[in-house]
């Protein structure tokens, strides 16, 4: 494709090959060519970068989106100190009131903030409403809770961030407290249903004495955050931390993604009473207790790769290997009626194959997770223990156990041939040898599997914080 100088208003200095290497008045020019390999086959020549005393128009639309973009960030030259967020679907009744709560409590505590409804789709006037009151809309067009809020985050300009309901069972009015406490120091705050107050009729019974305990209790157990109302939809946090998170849910799951990240990051979080108001929305709520609360759960579980890998297949291996052991050297009497014999012990063997491999899939999850960066935390867990795994010791470990079972098998084998092929009385000693040739053949095709999902020659995972 001919370039035309006179068309970037130029002197044609090429030299007659369509090199303009020569130029004295650009540096650093490059060029990108774009091929659309669709049915209508269009070239598209870029200008990636140039210095020099030409200004072409599209270099100046570049400049202005970039000027637009540094002044949307946190401080800029309108100094927004706080942003709202308010996710939107159908809000006619009561986006209105959330909205002039906050800019309400902006003017009453002195606060430069924005009220930022992100709406996604509503068809009701609840976007005329929040652009008539004073929020800054921004459409979002793929649904869910969670994407919503990441959408509506992405466009906020303050440093700290509060996000509430759009149905006003959160009163806006409490937004400057969250800065107050953040102002303290913390990073995120969080606030607490249950040490504020639940008003009548604002919970479902089922949400308040089951549901919200019992998943906070999990996150917990599992993550360690401390929180006691951990699917609180109103909090406040850092710019700076919510973008360290890297949060990926689109779904109701953002609550609880956002809690595990930030207790992961070590995010200093603290939690002030509020209240649960009874809600305005006049219409069927989005949440579906059982649906939503299952993906709660379930996201935990794949966050939680010991907990849902480790500790059972653990469990089950350490079963087997004592059931086996036991009954290795003969028949163990429970009572005068009850006998454990070589049937009992069949399952020990398979209880520890099903743990042997439920532990290799834990592995898989956990380097999987660390090597796509959902796993954050520092505490001792298996991660730690692969890092310092070679592929190399597993195959020779898996081997070792393999060549034993290998062995042991044969030799059985042998005295089987001896006899003249009669009666076999040594299943215990095949079971008991057996076990241990499959154990080693799963070690070692593992070890390759781990690897490979490591991409690393000398470690399953490989030094990733080093990239």
């Amino acid at each position: 494709m001919p370039l035309d100088a006179e068309a970037l208003g130029v002197e044609d200095r090429s030299d007659g090959f369509g090199n303009w290497w020569s130029l004295r008045d650009f540096r650093n020019f490059a060029w990108e060519l774009r091929h659309d390999n669709g049915r209508g086959r269009k070239c598209k020549l870029e200008v990636r970068s140039m210095r020099g005393s030409v200004d072409t128009e599209e270099l100046k639309a570049r400049n202005a989106t970039r000027a637009a973009a540094a002044a949307a960030k946190p401080g800029a030259e309108d100094g927004v100190e706080v942003s709202v967020v308010i996710p939107c679907l159908n809000e006619a009744n009561s986006i209105g009131i959330c909205v002039s709560k906050a800019i309400g409590a902006f003017g009453a505590a002195g606060l430069r903030g924005e009220v930022i409804v992100a709406d996604n789709g509503s068809t009701d006037g609840s976007i005329e409403i929040a652009e008539r009151l004073g929020a800054r809309v921004v459409r979002v067009e793929a649904r869910g809770y969670g994407s919503a809020l990441r959408a509506g985050i992405a466009a906020a300009r303050g440093a700290f961030i509060v996000m509430g309901d759009a149905d006003d069972s959160y009163d806006f009015s409490d937004v400057p407290r969250f800065v107050e406490k953040w102002r303290q120091g913390n990073d995120v705050v969080m606030g607490n249903r249950f040490r504020g107050e639940i008003k009548r009729g604002a919970m479902p019974w089922h949400h308040k004495y089951v549901g919200n305990p019992a998943l906070s209790s999990l996150l917990n157990l599992f993550f360690r955050t401390g929180i006691g109302d951990s699917h609180c939809g109103m909090r406040g946090f850092t710019r700076s931390v919510y973008d360290r998170m890297d949060l990926r849910s689109t779904g109701m799951e953002f609550a609880s993604e956002f809690v595990i990240k930030a207790a992961q990051l070590g995010a200093r979080i603290a939690e002030i009473p509020i209240t649960l108001w009874p809600d305005k929305r006049g219409r069927p709520p989005h949440l579906r207790s059982f649906r939503d609360g299952w993906r709660h759960l379930r996201f935990m579980l794949l966050y939680a790769p010991n907990w849902l890998f480790v500790l059972p297949g653990a469990a089950f291996m350490f079963a087997g290997l004592a059931l086996v052991l036991w009954l290795l050297p003969g028949p163990r009497a429970i009572t005068p009626r009850i006998t454990l014999d070589v049937h009992t012990m069949i399952f020990g063997v398979i209880f520890t194959l099903l743990g042997a491999q439920i532990l290799s899939i834990g592995a898989f999850a956990k380097v999987f997770s660390y090597a796509e960066r959902f796993d954050r935390s520092g505490a001792v867990s298996l991660k730690r223990v692969l890092k310092r795994v070679t592929l190399e010791s597993g195959l020779l470990l898996g081997g070792v156990l393999f060549l034993a079972g290998f062995a042991g098998c044969a030799w059985v084998t042998w005295q089987w041939v001896a006899s003249g092929f009669g009666p076999l009385a040594q299943v215990r000693q095949v079971l008991f040898w057996a076990m241990w040739l499959f154990l080693g053949l799963q070690i070692i095709f593992a070890s390759f599997f781990l690897s490979m999902l490591g991409i690393s020659r000398g470690t399953y995972i490989g030094d990733y914080e080093l990239k």
